[in-house]
Order: structure tokens, then sequence, then C-alpha cells
């Protein structure tokens, strides 16, 4: 009987252990504690169990919280809350070799292969992904094995497909009985079939809806990139995911299917490539975002350029739609309209994903709106602006640091020197 208070009392002592352990503070030089405010100069940044209990001026001791807490030096740094990028693309890149790896590699592989591109992904500063676009059951387990600190990779916000049949989602360029296979059952015809369609996405884990309004780049057929989703489907689709409390996301070049989906009280347009002024309008009446993925139209155009792999028809899209986005992505940051950081990541190479910030640069958007974009915006779209997107009391320690100021030249992003995620460091130069 004496043995049950001696292994109490050992337990009590590596627990009073662990918590101690997971006690850090930080010592900013320069802080942008809330992007689109003013930085901060010495601060102290107090972290417990991962997530954020206060931010004080000076340079704490650890002595001061009480217990023999870490401290990281970052006085000759900028530091910010972790970047967020809203689109990408975790279980694949693009390349002449996709075909033969869709034929070759088998779901095992695509999962292994993901969960590189994601501690790729995270090591580039990005702690918060949204993946719109992926095989579901793969995707929600690289979200869940995350999560759960299996392995290492940005907190991943998945997505569910719905698509109509033959459009951009559905599967194309393939033999009759691979687009039998290969279809999924996500893909819907009608009002009432794209219902069903969404709430199975949501069954099976869906954080977000992913729908495609208009035609994609990427398709392997020549359908073009206008309006391919009726109206009528779009309001089910979105009605639908927001009783169950999922957000729509929809893929859209051209205007006229950007306005049918902002017309059904979509959340967020990604690409947005002809947006025109009914356009703006609506984006600013329903307060949806624009995701401009700026990167994967400067990626595609030049890979139509420089390699033979893309069908003609993809090549001729390509070559249209990547080289209109910047202009038109100016047009709408110019007139107001709520704009959210995304590359569109896995068209461009994952790990890049901050050369987005110095596309959008080039567009005319000031750096602490880019910083911004990544960060509150970001935060804001996938409601999590409660423990995201700034570095406040109460909220997860996703941290970055950078030996320049971005906020005076955005291509310091493209070099991070510390990664913290929820309070674990997983870079530190």
């Amino acid at each position: 009987m004496k043995a049950i208070p001696s292994l109490l009392a050992s337990i009590s002592l590596a627990v009073s252990c662990a918590v101690t352990a997971q006690t850090t503070i930080i010592h900013a030089g320069n802080l942008l504690a809330v992007p689109g405010e003013k930085p901060l100069t010495k601060q102290s940044v107090i972290i417990k169990d991962g997530v954020i209990t206060d931010v004080v001026k000076g340079y704490v001791s650890a002595k001061s919280v009480g217990n023999e807490a870490k401290i990281i030096d970052l006085k000759n740094e900028f530091v910010m809350p972790g970047l967020m990028d809203m689109h990408v693309h975790l279980q694949g890149e693009l390349g002449p070799n996709n075909d033969s790896e869709a034929l070759r590699m088998s779901d095992a592989d695509v999962a292994m292969r993901s969960a590189m591109f994601a501690k790729r992904t995270l090591m580039a500063g990005f702690t918060t992904v949204r993946d719109l676009g992926a095989s579901p059951e793969q995707i929600y387990a690289l979200r869940d094995g995350i999560n759960k600190g299996w392995i290492d990779g940005p907190r991943v916000v998945a997505s569910g497909g719905v698509s109509v049949t033959g459009g951009h989602g559905d599967v194309d360029g393939m033999s009759p009985d691979l687009l039998e296979m290969k279809t999924s059952k996500t893909i819907c015809d009608g009002p009432y079939d794209c219902r069903r369609a969404t709430r199975r996405a949501i069954k099976f884990g869906a954080d977000v809806i992913k729908i495609t309004s208009t035609g994609g780049v990427l398709s392997d057929t020549n359908t073009g990139t206008g309006q391919q989703m009726d109206d009528d489907e779009l309001v089910e689709i979105i009605n639908a995911a927001h009783a169950l409390g999922r957000k729509v996301a929809s893929h859209a070049h051209a205007a006229a299917g950007i306005n049918a989906a902002l017309r059904a009280g979509v959340d967020s347009i990604e690409h947005g490539s002809y947006a025109n002024e009914e356009s703006i309008r609506l984006f600013k009446e329903g307060g949806a975002y624009l995701v401009p993925t700026l990167l994967a139209g400067d990626t595609v155009v030049g890979m139509a350029k420089t390699s033979n792999f893309m069908s003609e028809a993809i090549k001729a899209k390509a070559m249209r739609v990547g080289a209109d986005m910047q202009a038109n992505f100016k047009r709408s940051y110019e007139a107001g309209v709520k704009i959210a950081y995304g590359t569109d990541s896995g068209v461009s190479k994952h790990g890049t994903n901050a050369r987005e910030a110095v596309l959008m640069s080039e567009a005319g958007m000031t750096n602490a709106d880019i910083l911004k974009s990544a960060t509150v915006n970001a935060a804001d779209l996938v409601n999590k602006s409660k423990v995201l997107g700034t570095i406040e009391q109460g909220k997860y320690a996703d941290i970055v640091a950078y030996d320049e100021n971005p906020l005076k030249d955005i291509n310091a992003l493209l070099d991070v020197d510390f990664v913290m995620k929820a309070g674990k460091v997983y870079k530190n130069d």
C-alpha cells in the first residue's frame, strides 16, 4: 500500500516538469503582434502549453513568470504571427510526370509524399493552410495526423470537393474505364443532387466545401473557363453547406461564374481572374474574400512557355488566364475587395508559398496589407480569429521571424529564420 503514494508523487513530479518545460519566453526585437497595426519594439511573448499567455513590454526574465522558463532570443529579428495560405494542394505538384504518377503511385505513396510537402510548407513559415482539392480520405488523415502530433506540418483546413459532371473538378484526360473508376461520389447534376453531394462531403469529414463555378486552366478538356455550375446548383450547395456549419470556396475565373457564386452567398472566390464591376460590388456587399493565387498564374505561364508536357488545350488557357490574373487582382484590391492570401501551391512548388507576396506587391498591394491578408484576414476566412492570426493573449503560439523587416521589403518573407507552431519550435536559424 505504501507504494501508491510514492507512485502518485512520481507522477505529480513528472507532470510538474512537463508543464515547466512547456513554458517559453520569446524576446522579440521587433514584434508585429497585430498585422495592420504598428510594430512594437523590445517585447516579450510568454507561452505556456502552446498558447500565448501574455505579451509584455521589455525583456522579462525566466524567474518573472514563476518558473524556469526557456528563453528564445529573437532580439535581432522581425517577429510576427505564422503565415496562412488559403489555397494549397498538398497531394502533388504540377509537372511532366503527373500522368505516370497517377498510375504508379499507391494511395500510401501519395500520403507519404503529402506529409513531405506539408513539412516543406511549414518550414517555409506557413503554419496554417486550407487544402482545396485532394483525395478526401487521405487529406483528412493528413490533417488528423498533424493535429495528433504524429507528423510535422501546418494546421490543415481540409475541403471536400463538389463539382458537376464534366466540369472543372471532375476527372478528365483518361480512358473511359478509368474515368468511370475515378469519378467521385460528390460529382453532381441539378440542385438536389448537388445538395446530396455537399452533405456527403461534410459527412465524410470536410471542413470546407470547394466548388468549381467555372472551368479551369488545368482541366484537360477544351471547355473554356466560363460558368459551368448553374445558379440553382450553386444556391443549393451553399445553403446546404452553411446549414451544416461549413463555408464554401469557389474556384472561378470568368465574371459570370464569379458573380453567380457571389449572388448565391459563397464565402470566397479562388482566382477571380476576370472579376468585373458587378463582381466588385457583390464582393463588397456580401463580404466574401478574394483569394488571388497569382503564383499559380505566374507558374503556368512559365511552364507553357518553357515545357512541352501540357496539352494544347491547357497551354492555351494557361497563357491567356495566367497572364491576365495580376492586372485583374490589382483592380479588385484597389476597389476595396477583401483579400485573403492564397497560392494554389501544388501548381507551384510547395515551400515557395512566400513568392505570392512578391507578386502581390508587384501588383500594387502594400506590404502591410499583404501581411494582414496572410494572417488576420486568413484567420477570419476559416473562422479561427479567436485562436489564430495575431500574437495576443489566448491565441495559439504560431510565430515566425525574419532577419529583415517585410514591411520594408516583402522579399524578406522568402527567407524565414524561425518557425513555431502551437508553442513547438520547428526551425530556429
